[in-house]
């Protein structure tokens, strides 16, 4: 095993999905010697990814989290204390995406969009930021998307909600830079997830209908988006905060586009 973060306590949500981005991160935070607290709400995909990594020979642990719940959030970071250790990594991956039209969109699809994916990163900045404090600081990395930063049909909820989130990852850099807290952003785009392949109906990465339009013409993989987050969570990024690290193929470099962007990242 390697050892990039060893010695290191990461918290890594959303990891019950597989495939999927959260499953990816915490697999590589353990194999760079990382102990993990993986949580989802559903706690038996977090169980199985933490079983995974014990196989493999590393540290791990799983709750299940609602994300969206300042008492969940108090559970998860409490056993962190108590079970692990000083928190040194906190990754906010877990995340829904709520794809309607406007015309059909709700504001309760609206609000549970934001009550995950933005309001639950903020519950667990809040939480966590005052034991990175007391410990000498600590890395965040918010999983963001491509949908944060350019409009895509059907994705009203989500792209607010990934906007947000990636604005408010730069306040936080800022505030807590005196800290020693850095924050920083990961926005993946085309990645094959059980997310993109029930939005879109494919059953491999090959059978993705818009990999064409991405750049290197290929739909990522989410370990790609672990590689990012290692970096970001590892000493080796010191002195990087507020920063993003686009893993999407080269999409958001394109530029006069003759059809809309697809999105599932």
């Amino acid at each position: 095993m390697a050892n990039r973060l060893d010695a290191k306590v990461a918290v890594v949500t959303g990891t019950g999905s597989y495939p999927g981005i959260g499953h990816a991160i915490a697999i590589a935070c353990a194999s760079e010697g990382a102990t993990v607290l993986c949580t989802d709400l559903d706690e038996m995909g977090a169980q199985a990814c933490a079983e995974e990594i014990k196989r493999e020979g590393g540290k791990a642990h799983f709750l299940r989290h609602d994300v969206s719940s300042p008492s969940s959030w108090g559970e998860v970071l409490e056993y962190t204390k108590v079970e692990l250790g000083p928190l040194d990594v906190l990754v906010n991956n877990a995340g829904i995406a709520v794809l309607k039209s406007l015309d059909d969109l709700t504001l309760d699809d609206f609000r549970r969009q934001l009550d995950v994916n933005l309001v639950g990163p903020f519950i667990g900045m809040r939480s966590a930021i005052p034991y990175m404090r007391g410990t000498g600081g600590g890395s965040i990395v918010n999983i963001v998307s491509i949908a944060g930063s350019i409009g895509s049909p059907m994705g009203i909820a989500y792209g607010a909600s990934k906007g947000g989130l990636w604005a408010m990852s730069k306040a936080v850099a800022v505030e807590c830079a005196p800290d020693n807290i850095r924050c920083n952003t990961v926005h993946p785009g085309t990645i094959w997830t059980n997310m993109l392949a029930v939005s879109t109906g494919a059953t491999a990465p090959t059978e993705v209908p818009f990999a064409s339009s991405v750049p290197l013409k290929r739909v990522g993989d989410a370990s790609d988006v672990a590689n990012a987050v290692i970096y970001l969570s590892s000493d080796e990024s010191c002195y990087v905060t507020g920063a993003e690290i686009y893993v999407d193929g080269g999409i958001t470099s394109q530029v006069g586009l003759s059809r809309p962007i697809e999105t599932a990242g």
